[in-house]
């Protein structure tokens, strides 16, 4: 057989294959533009955008809300269609999301405790638009935003096109900030112009943006920091080889620093899909992208669906596919993923494009202690505490006391002893 296009590693050689989201080359890049855009706003975001190419002179560095409604109304009836369309399907997963999310109120000794969910005021979601615009970005965090909902929602994405404006039209932002990088995240984090400093940024970027998101996240929240994105497909024999290629050259397009990876059930399923790999990689108009990427994948030839969980396991990726004919047999067995994908139908690319959960998601080994985006990253939880019979809560206060004392805070035991009754 001619040498495969994915090299093929064991099991035991997957352990430690992680790849940390956050470079330092990056980091010490975008350390000086953050700090320049804090202390400089708007002006300063604008200079270091036209020094990276995404602004010309006299180009517009923010859209309205209006810029973005007319670039909406400017396309045509079946695009406009397709953007409503998958706007409403991520509407309606994140409504099912925060509907399960309620504040509520419990009864304890001499009165009442509890919690209130409610939304932060003003997001941030950046869109990358550097090697293809991607609108789908738009629609998943700002959507999930406004359903979350915030009241002020900005988009960042350097070289807008007329389809990005439109998403954000259809997604309700309020404006769009047409810059990227780390110019794009400092604005968004410290505000400038028209532009609100925002209590929390989401979103996928590059190096440089996930570098940004690091430095401000002592200012402002964020969803996570994430690198180059990743699938791993697991195939068994009623896989259509041909159809898991195209899955994992799906996600090899991305960006020559993406990670496909497929684990298989057999020598045989990988050679099929690695012959379909060769096959179909020439015909694509971005080969070379995916090339890349490819060079940097690998396939894990598993004999048992133990094994094909402890390999998924280690790598916790960021799309975890089950192209399987039976994948609930592996599903209970999965600890660490993403947003995984269930079956031969189920391809990962419905996730990138709006079937309704996020596709903002954990790389890197961060699905250990993550998840994806969600309308969760919008909103805080706040407690309260209200005693209305101290009698009742007498245990309460003196078990408050007597920790104080504990601790030699006496200032805090007495505290709760002058509300003791008869103390």
């Amino acid at each position: 057989m001619k040498q495969p296009v994915f090299r093929r590693l064991s099991p035991e050689a997957v352990a430690g294959l992680n790849r940390n989201p956050l470079d330092p080359d990056a980091l010490r890049v975008a350390q000086p533009i953050v700090e320049a855009v804090r202390a400089g706003g708007l002006a300063q975001a604008r200079r270091h955008a036209e020094a990276l190419g995404d602004l010309k002179a006299g180009d517009p560095a923010v859209y309205s809300k209006e810029a973005c409604q007319a670039a909406l109304e400017g396309l045509s009836p079946d695009q406009q269609a397709l953007l409503q369309r998958v706007g409403d399907r991520i509407r309606t997963f994140a409504r099912f999301q925060r509907e399960s999310l309620s504040s509520g109120t419990m009864r304890l000794p001499g009165g009442t405790a509890g919690h209130e969910v409610v939304p932060m005021h003003t997001a941030g979601c950046y869109a990358p638009g550097g090697r293809f615009p991607l609108p789908s970005s738009v629609l998943m965090t700002a959507v999930t935003a406004r359903e979350a909902g915030v009241s002020t929602v900005w988009v960042a994405s350097p070289r807008p096109t007329a389809v990005t404006l439109a998403a954000a039209a259809v997604s309700g932002a309020n404006g769009l900030l047409a810059m990227g990088g780390a110019q794009a995240i400092a604005l968004l984090a410290f505000g400038g112009g028209p532009v609100p400093a925002c209590d929390v940024i989401v979103g996928p970027g590059n190096a440089y943006v996930t570098a940004a998101k690091y430095l401000v996240s002592a200012h402002t929240g964020i969803d996570m920091l994430a690198g180059p994105s990743e699938l791993v497909v697991v195939a068994d024999g009623s896989a259509n080889p041909v159809a898991v290629a195209f899955d994992l050259l799906a996600q090899a397009e991305h960006d020559p620093e993406a990670l496909p990876v497929l684990v298989s059930f057999g020598e045989d399923v990988a050679d099929a899909v690695d012959t379909a790999l060769a096959a179909a990689l020439p015909t694509l108009a971005t080969r070379d992208t995916a090339a890349a990427a490819l060079s940097s994948g690998y396939c894990v030839v598993v004999d048992s669906v133990d094994e094909a969980a402890r390999v998924c396991n280690l790598l916790a990726p960021e799309h975890l596919q089950l192209s399987m004919a039976h994948p609930d047999e592996l599903r209970p067995l999965l600890s660490h993923f993403g947003a995984l994908f269930l079956g031969n139908h189920a391809c990962e690319v419905l996730g990138d494009y709006g079937a309704g959960p996020n596709h903002v998601l954990p790389t890197g080994g961060m699905a250990r202690r993550t998840g994806g985006l969600s309308v969760l990253h919008f909103l805080r939880v706040r407690t309260f505490l209200q005693l209305d019979d101290p009698v009742a809560a007498r245990s309460l206060l003196e078990d408050a006391a007597s920790l104080a004392d504990l601790e030699g805070l006496a200032a805090h035991a007495a505290a709760a002893r002058t509300r003791v009754p008869g103390e």
